[in-house]
């Protein structure tokens, strides 16, 4: 592999021009399809093999259009203190509200509109009131006109003493992430300034990146309605794309760098830069992949487009360091060097073979060497005690209830819970497929359990084969005394009745989250542990790594239990409301945290695998590597951190609590796993850590992540060939491209 890739970035060296314009053409072609698309929807939910989604299945045979998921709205009205909404001044302003959407702009995207009046839709002391809206579209799919129609509709009405908020999905919007992403990159840029000591340098990772993220945000943008994609897939491949893109250019520029320093030609340094640093970028990139493809294990359409997705992006970033990086670094000559080394390089360098002088990550391993057991200890007892609180996580699915104070959407659903109970925003549908003889024996059944608080008549199909019942719990939508009572209905009735409804859908995603985490670790650190088996031809390295790695997320859900659930520190980062942690947290903290997790082992052990192989004694192969690798290491981890920590300001809980764990997830992985307890762990391993057994050795394909056959093959070239002294593509040949 590191031959071929050898050839790939001299290749796309040397044709520099070509490669920039085909990936550019790409861009345009990705941005055109992006442009002609139509605006992308909310995406279908839907959990296969579980009750809530038989019963959703069941509703749209048996009640043709009730289950369409079109977005709906719920205007809810609270009279003045001392007045009830039935009241003539008040009943004639809830009127006017739903004449005016019957007769709005947005009247063509309206499917229904309910009279509260009429649908006994009317707290028991008078106070408050609701209208049911139902449109043909999802809430991503109304225009900006309906939106404001909805958002006007009450305005009027609160003029004259009512209070008007507006709950439902018909107000999702896109989820905004603010300035901090912008930030994010300005850290990311400034890390890069520091790293390199040059803009230019600094810059074409940042410029690569971007134009990853370019094609592939485009291309999910071209494909969101034929795919099905939600509004949140792209925010996600952004985030992930972004991060890794910027890491793998950051990884071929150090090294080319180093090559350079090193006396090597242009394109012979981009070309070996491709070929050493290239393969780390190769399989830290599967690692990746083959986390993000595995959420397709889980079953649930929406997380496997969300993995696939950010995948395709990841293979972008890949593609573009092993290609469009060795084409800009082509355009970008002496540029690409630090300001007091453009003059001294070129044919004025260091021998090769000289090692850089004593610096930070040096002494830092030897400090850990000489420390090896204090180390490991303090390392995994810190990280122990942050991931206390992850022993009380509590999963569940944000709903209008978790948004912040400040919306209209959050006091809708207060006003509804003060008027009507705490289990009204979270209604249950039990769908019975039987006559009314079935679903009257039912309600009597539910009736009888201490959970609920109203059950409404059964609403029989035009057949009389199917009937719908409407069930309130007496606590609110995320308490675990809703879900018992969701088993105890589901536990005393037949198979002829079924819970759904989105509380019975979040009560079903969770349970299958936790039922797939185990199945869903074990094949991706499965083939991660045989993918660096490959890498470093040893048993415990990866051991090692996926151990550490265990660590790592663990620290890191306790940290979001903590900010997110508790309240610790909240305000800090912008969390107005503490509640459960998403059900999709852990199993996609696993998959993402593990794939870029790996990155970093990679970079920084694959250093110390080259040295060993090259007769270094163990422990001076940590030092070796840390070396060469930790500053650029630390540089990598800091962009990424910054990278995922612009997302903590989105607007959307689920964009900001990701954002927030893969950024304090990647800060314990790089600084405390593989800079702290990996050179410990590999200091007190010695030897051993390197051992393989020699029948599994000839087994397992020889993947020269190190460039050992490179070399010898570039020796080999170098003496006799076409790539020799006499041939006509040597050192002759390259000086006068060079010069060109």
């Amino acid at each position: 592999m590191a031959t071929f890739l050898y050839r790939l970035g001299r290749g796309a060296f040397r044709r520099r021009g070509l490669v920039a314009l085909i990936w550019v053409a790409l861009l345009f072609a990705a941005g055109f399809g992006a442009a002609s698309a139509g605006a992308p929807s909310s995406g279908s939910f839907s959990i296969p093999g579980t009750e809530a989604q038989k019963a959703f299945d069941l509703l749209d045979k048996r009640f043709p259009g009730m289950a369409a998921d079109g977005a709906t709205a719920r205007i809810v009205i609270k009279a003045p203190a001392g007045a009830k909404v039935t009241d003539p001044g008040p009943k004639a302003e809830v009127q006017k509200i739903i004449d005016d959407l019957k007769s709005g702009p947005g009247k063509d995207q309206i499917s229904s509109v309910t009279d509260p009046y009429q649908a006994q839709a009317v707290s028991q002391d008078g106070s408050t009131t609701y209208i049911s809206t139902k449109y043909k579209v999802s809430g991503m799919e109304l225009t900006d006109a309906t939106r404001e129609a909805l958002k006007d509709s009450g305005t009027e009405a609160q003029e004259h003493g009512l209070t008007v908020e507006i709950g439902g999905d018909a107000l999702m919007a896109a989820p905004e992430t603010g300035s901090g992403e912008v930030i994010g990159i300005l850290i990311a840029a400034i890390v890069l300034v520091i790293t390199f000591g040059s803009l230019i340098a600094a810059g074409l990772p940042l410029l690569t990146a971007l134009i990853g993220v370019g094609i592939g945000i485009s291309s999910i943008t071209a494909l969101a309605n034929v795919l099905d994609l939600g509004s949140t897939t792209s925010t996600l491949a952004m985030m992930i794309g972004l991060a890794v893109g910027i890491d793998y250019a950051l990884f071929i520029v150090s090294r080319y760098r180093t090559e350079l320093a090193e006396g090597r030609e242009r394109d012979e340094a981009a070309g070996r830069a491709a070929g050493t640093a290239g393969s780390a970028v190769v399989f830290a990139g599967l690692t990746v992949v083959i986390a993000l493809v595995g959420l397709s294990v889980v079953n649930i359409p929406m997380l496997t487009k969300m993995g696939a997705a950010a995948a395709g992006t990841v293979v972008i970033a890949v593609l573009v360091a092993l290609t469009l990086v060795p084409a800009i670094l082509g355009f970008a000559g002496k540029k690409v060097l630090p300001a007091g080394q453009k003059s001294k390089l070129f044919g004025k360098g260091k021998p090769a073979g000289d090692k850089p002088k004593v610096n930070g990550g040096t002494r830092w391993a030897r400090f850990v060497l000489r420390r090896p057991v204090m180390v490991l200890l303090a390392g995994v007892i810190g990280l122990g005690v942050v991931a206390i609180p992850a022993s009380k996580l509590e999963m569940g699915l944000p709903d209008d209830g978790a948004q912040p104070v400040s919306t209209t959407q959050r006091k809708a659903y207060d006003l509804l819970s003060d008027g009507f109970g705490p289990g009204f925003n979270g209604p249950l549908m039990v769908v019975v497929d039987g006559g009314k003889e079935l679903a009257d024996k039912t309600v009597d059944q539910i009736k009888g359990l201490d959970g609920v608080a109203a059950v409404t008549p059964p609403m029989l199909n035009k057949d009389g084969d199917a009937a719908i019942i409407n069930v309130i719990p007496k606590d609110r939508p995320s308490s675990t005394q809703t879900e018992d009572l969701v088993h105890e209905i589901r536990n005393g009735s037949g198979d002829e009745v079924l819970v759904t409804g989105a509380t019975a859908m979040n009560i079903d995603f969770s349970q299958k989250m936790n039922d797939a985490l185990l199945p869903y670790l074990a094949l991706v650190v499965g083939l991660a542990f045989l993918l660096l088996m490959l890498v470093f031809r040893s048993v415990l390295v990866p051991l090692k790594a996926a151990l550490g790695f265990l660590l790592s997320v663990v620290a890191a859900l306790g940290a979001v239990v903590a900010v997110f659930q508790w309240g610790w520190l909240g305000s800090l980062f912008g969390v107005e409301q503490t509640g459960p942690i998403m059900s999709m947290m852990p199993i996609f903290m696993v998959g993402v945290v593990f794939g870029l997790a790996m990155d970093y082992e990679v970079f920084l052990v694959t250093r110390m695998r080259e040295a060993y192989v090259h007769g270094e004694r163990p422990g001076q192969a940590v030092v070796t590597g840390f070396q060469y690798s930790a500053r650029v290491v630390v540089a990598a981890a800091v962009i990424m951190i910054a990278v995922f920590a612009g997302f903590i300001g989105a607007s959307e809980q689920m964009v900001k609590m990701i954002g927030f764990g893969l950024a304090v997830a990647v800060f314990f992985d790089a600084f405390v796993v593989r800079m702290t307890i990996v050179p410990a762990v590999l200091a007190l391993l010695g030897h051993k850590a390197w051992w393989l057994p020699k029948w599994l050795d000839r087994l397992l394909p020889n993947v020269d992540v190190e460039g050992e056959s490179l070399r010898k093959h570039l020796a080999a070239e170098s003496a006799d060939g076409p790539d020799g002294p006499d041939g006509p593509e040597g050192p002759g040949k390259d000086r006068e491209l060079v010069n060109a």
